[in-house]
């Protein structure tokens, strides 16, 4: 197959790329390389995910913007069979602050690929990195017990994809998802495209160069290896559950080589891959025998006090579980980040 990764440079893209090219697939990555100047960092961060994927000779690196006509036809060639549409402005608070460009990239962006997917190769097939905020603040609908480190649902278990995405606020960041999300959606029904829209909870793992606005598992435990502050916003009793990186792109391929024309899936680590903000602390701390520099602040907008991927949707579609643990995982990005400290 010819697979085309847009944010190939990113945590998701750069392990869908590499996942593609070592099953001898030909991939084409395309990336603008701004994540650190979207989160005003004076590093350099996604460049080693992209000089990582240079290895690969079956890996074509194109640098471009999806928001250009000419970048995304370039990166498309003569056609593709599969786009993983990884690209995206994904920090809420940066949303805030620049709506116009956080629209601009993630749902101008969306409908700039898919468009230019249609009129090149309307075969192939459009997997869209969507979020649990186009949700919004329905999620917080849902009656909550409170316990010493967390919050806890107390009806149900999990986030189903049914749950209303209407009549509440989501943040500039969740809104401009959601139109991508909703366009992903609608050049299947319209155009018969083979489109699906995995509505991602917390994903995380190994060559993730997380900010205190996005990316709050890797930041932590950066934060932790070089002795930073971390703030919490609200009490840190919010709950998610965490997605291993590589689960999720099983889960992409596993939709790609399906005979199903178009879905919508909820996905996350599940009911038995939750934590806390605390309790994500404490594990680190464990694991790095050391106290934590920990700071607390005001809730931020829309942030979900708990949000469970339900994933019985996803399970009987796709024949698709999540195999990485909370355990495994936490310490497996913990290892490459000690690996790499000199990086951040």
């Amino acid at each position: 197959m010819k697979i085309l990764v847009t944010g190939g440079a990113g945590l998701v893209g750069s392990h869908a790329a590499e996942y593609y090219a070592k099953r001898g697939h030909k991939v084409t990555i395309l990336d603008n390389l701004l994540r650190s100047s979207l989160f005003d960092y004076n590093k350099k961060s996604v460049e080693y995910n992209w000089n990582y994927l240079g290895k690969y000779k079956n890996i074509k690196r194109v640098r471009g913007d999806v928001r250009s006509k000419k970048d995304v036809l370039d990166a498309i060639g003569i056609g593709v069979d599969a786009c993983i549409h990884a690209a995206g402005q994904p920090g809420v608070p940066s949303s805030i602050k620049k709506p116009l460009e956080d629209f601009s990239i993630n749902a101008y962006g969306t409908l700039n690929v898919l468009e230019s997917l249609r009129n090149k190769c309307r075969n192939a097939v459009f997997i869209y990195c969507s979020t649990n905020k186009v949700f919004g603040e329905n999620v917080d609908k849902i009656a909550l017990s409170e316990k010493k480190t967390r919050y806890y649902y107390k009806n149900i278990n999990a986030i189903p994809e049914s749950l209303s995405i209407d009549h509440t606020g989501h943040t500039p960041y969740g809104a401009s998802k959601l139109v991508g999300d909703i366009y992903a959606q609608e050049y299947a029904h319209i155009y018969g495209m083979k489109t699906a829209v995995f509505r991602m909870s917390c994903i995380y793992g190994a060559r993730q160069f997380g900010f205190e606005q996005q990316g709050w598992v890797a930041w932590f435990v950066i934060a932790s290896l070089l002795k930073k502050r971390v703030t919490i916003f609200g009490n840190g009793k919010q709950v998610r559950d965490l997605l291993y990186v590589t689960d999720l792109i099983d889960a992409f391929d596993k939709f790609i080589r399906s005979d199903i024309k178009h879905d919508v899936f909820n996905i996350g680590g599940g009911k038995q891959n939750t934590i806390s903000l605390l309790e994500l602390i404490a594990k680190i701390e464990e694991l790095s025998a050391g106290k934590m520099k920990v700071r607390f602040r005001g809730w931020r907008p829309s942030d979900q006090k708990v949000y469970i991927s339900d994933l019985t949707k996803i399970r009987k579609k796709l024949g698709w579980k999540p195999s990485v643990t909370t355990d495994e995982g936490i310490k497996n990005l913990t290892a490459w980040v000690k690996v790499n400290r000199k990086k951040f």
